[in-house]
Order: C-alpha cells, then structure tokens, then sequence
C-alpha cells in the first residue's frame, strides 16, 4: 500500500474500477470516480484527501472521522451531501467510496 495521498486515491480507484460499474474521470479539474452508467461524480481526489458524495448514516459516520469535514472548494457554500476524509483515515475509503456508488446508484434507480 502506498503512504502517499495520491498513491493511496490511485489504490481505490484501481480496486473501484476492477469491481465495479465505474471508471476514473474528472469534475471541475478534479481527478474523480463516476457511475459507468450515469457518467454521475460519486468520490474525487481534492488537496491530499479523497471526498465522497454520502448521505444518512454513511454520511453521518464519515464526518465523525477526525479532520473530517464537509466538501467546500470555493469557500463559504460547504456541498451538504459532499464530505472530506483525510488520508489518516484512508483505510475507510474503498468503503466509503463503495457507499458513495450505493448512493449514486440508488439515485439514479429512483429515478428511472
């Protein structure tokens, strides 16, 4: 495993892309995973940490993470279901990424 931030976000999408409906991309710039299916953002790579698009309890328990926070990249409008998880918990981050395609996925079946 990789100590790097960037090592470690390539781990999970190398793993994310080899199981499951998913491939690398970019939103705004930033290096991304999005749903194969909806072309839909659902994790990135921002400033040395990975951010994961969650909601309920998922959500919940990634901002309990120390140094966790809610996803702000212009500064004063945090993105409410977006959060930031620091590379000192980056052993949660293929589960949080696994949870983040859940919630995509999810989304995207109610809507059809």
């Amino acid at each position: 495993m990789s100590t790097d931030p960037r090592g470690r976000y390539d781990e999970v999408v190398s793993e994310l892309v080899a199981t499951a409906p998913v491939k690398s991309g970019k939103m705004f710039g930033m290096p991304c995973l999005k749903h194969n299916g909806t072309g839909k953002a659902f994790a990135g790579f921002y400033e040395g940490a990975m951010v994961f698009k969650l909601t309920g309890s998922p959500h919940s328990e990634a901002l309990q993470l120390a140094g966790a926070h809610l996803f702000d990249p212009m500064g004063g409008r945090p993105m409410k279901e977006w959060v930031v998880v620091p590379v000192e918990h980056a052993s949660h981050w293929v589960q949080l990424a696994q949870e983040a395609l859940r919630y995509v996925d999810e989304a995207q079946q109610r809507k059809s």
